[in-house]
């Protein structure tokens, strides 16, 4: 069982609990450690936990039949993730892989179901959690199918700032250009030149070890 200070850390939704809410999730988690490349877990798994990062750098994706890698979504400090595989008790249907050594939390299914059937605060969390996603998932089939590299990789980066799903992210990203490169969907060679670029317009600052946003609206909409 982890203390009630350590679950509010990594786990902004539990400060809308009550105190007879947060023992039931404090009881159902416990934390994970993996290393830069390890599965998190992989499409088709039966997973039964609900994660969170605690700590470290994930990308969500998967692997198409003719072995192209798409990415879906980066998983920075403070996001939470898979609710809808638990709410609907199926194989995963994405991957998760950790892109540098990562600290996981995770949710036993009986303690979410518990929250999801009982806790008002949880149900609104999990209202904006879902709906924040779907919209990160149809502005990213919108790019992809629209716009060049650098927006594309400007509107990546740009969605790991969303503050419901990343409550924790600052202006500062202590994210690698090959980082970068893998949650965008293109080589380390392609991200340094789009960053580059985005960096003589003024959207961002590179930085060793990391990418100081200084406009984030106009890394959201660019390319537009």
């Amino acid at each position: 069982m982890i203390s009630e200070d350590h679950l509010k850390r990594v786990a902004a939704w539990s400060r809308e609990l009550t105190p007879a809410e947060i023992e039931v999730a404090r009881a159902g988690i416990t934390e994970r450690s993996y290393g830069t490349g390890e599965t998190v877990f992989m499409r088709g798994d039966t997973f039964a936990y609900w994660a969170g990062m605690v700590s470290g750098l994930a990308r969500m994706g998967g692997v198409s039949r003719d072995g192209k890698e798409t990415s879906l979504a980066g998983l920075t400090a403070g996001a939470w993730f898979g609710e809808g595989s638990v709410l609907k008790n199926e194989p995963r249907r994405y991957d998760v892989v950790a892109l540098r050594n990562s600290r996981v939390a995770l949710m036993e299914r009986s303690a979410f179901m518990w929250l999801f059937e009982n806790s008002v605060g949880f149900n609104r969390f999990l209202v904006r959690q879902l709906n924040e996603r779907l919209g990160q998932f149809i502005g990213m089939l919108e790019v992809n199918r629209t716009l060049d590299a650098t927006a594309r990789l400007a509107r990546s980066i740009a969605s790991l700032f969303n503050p419901i799903l990343y409550p924790e992210s600052t202006r500062h990203l202590e994210i690698t250009q090959e980082e970068i490169g893998a949650l965008s969907g293109m080589s380390r060679q392609n991200a340094n030149r789009a960053l580059n670029r985005l960096e003589k317009e003024g959207l961002l600052r590179l930085e060793y070890g990391g990418v100081t946003i200084l406009d984030i609206e106009r890394l959201r909409g660019y390319g537009d």
